[in-house]
């Protein structure tokens, strides 16, 4: 790497230069490890996916604590998300390419969390087509100055990420079509997560990405902006797809019996006991401290942080609904 160093009027010191041309090693340097370590593992025959860490997201991992999926079809690649931004996509990209040398020809967005769409300008630069469901896009572009800032204070090098949607917007809630060969289906079953929260379901295969409506291993979070009585009907509608694979938004690659586990049982509880305390009128307080410990779920990554928050949410969405 080569610094050519400007003085602008002797204004700039040498030392501040020195301290930039630091940064930029370091950043540099830590960015091609964490390339180095992104590996796809095959799913099924020709379907790939990437399995974040269940930690946050952090300089080190570019923003990439979720998973995105890469489809082999006789085009080229087709991702399912597209990370966080630049630095994150072509990380992907890059793990993509070793592989099987090929052009990524399509992104497939089935959320709006800054992880499953900001890499979206990088691939669209090299010529991918960009797919989404319109609940989708709509979320993506209300919420892409808030989700780029809280994303920039995590991982400063992702700044300057620039908002780039779909180039085809797919408005029904079952939605079939082919790349390269490859049947694939985006549904949409009801807001979850976020607002137009999608899946993808490659039929042959069997295999189904549930982006934020499914997590494993770790307990899944409500936000002021997700709905979960919604959340939990869209789960149990996608529940009748025969998927044989199962790649969830967080969490190990899977089936039904663990998605159930922790995902489908949460939510059905989380609604149930819920709706029950806020008929009875019992205030979020007292609702949050009778249900504070459940123990089917104490295993999963985040409980201690998550399980408290979601119960006062839940009960919120649940109580201002009735």
């Amino acid at each position: 790497m080569i610094f050519k160093v400007l003085n602008y009027g002797g204004n700039l010191k040498m030392k501040n230069v020195m301290r930039w041309v630091a940064v930029l090693f370091l950043l540099g340097g830590m960015t091609s490890a964490w390339s180095a370590g992104i590996e796809f593992r095959q799913v099924t025959t020709g379907v790939y996916a990437y399995v974040g860490p269940l930690t946050d997201r952090t300089p080190e991992n570019l923003g990439l604590n979720n998973n995105i999926g890469l489809i082999d079809t006789s085009e080229g690649w087709v991702f399912v998300d597209s990370g966080a931004g630049d630095l994150a996509a072509k990380a992907l990209e890059k793990a993509a390419q070793k592989i099987k040398s090929q052009p990524v020809v399509a992104v497939v967005n089935l959320g709006s969390q800054d992880h499953r769409w900001l890499g979206n300008d990088y691939f669209a630069r090299q010529g991918a087509k960009i797919y989404a469901y319109q609940g989708t896009v709509a979320t993506q572009k209300k919420m892409f100055a808030q989700l780029q800032s809280s994303l920039v204070r995590k991982v400063p090098a992702l700044k300057g990420t620039k908002m780039k949607t779909a180039d085809k917007v797919l408005d029904a809630e079952q939605n079939s079509f082919s790349i390269g060969g490859v049947a694939m289906q985006l549904n949409f079953y009801g807001d979850a997560h976020f607002p137009g929260d999608a899946v993808l379901w490659l039929p042959k295969q069997q295999v189904l990405f549930t982006g934020d409506i499914v997590y494993v291993d770790r307990m899944l979070g409500i936000h002021p902006w997700s709905n979960v009585v919604s959340w939990n009907a869209a789960y149990q509608s996608m529940r009748a797809l025969p998927a044989e694979f199962v790649v969830p938004g967080h969490g190990r690659v899977t089936n039904w019996q663990q998605a159930d586990a922790e995902t489908g049982d949460y939510l059905a509880k989380l609604v149930e006991t819920m709706t029950e305390e806020a008929e009875n009128f019992s205030g979020v307080g007292a609702a949050v401290s009778a249900n504070v410990n459940w123990p089917a779920f104490k295993h999963l990554k985040h409980y201690d942080s998550w399980h408290k928050r979601n119960l006062n949410r839940a009960y919120l969405q649940i109580e201002a609904s009735l």
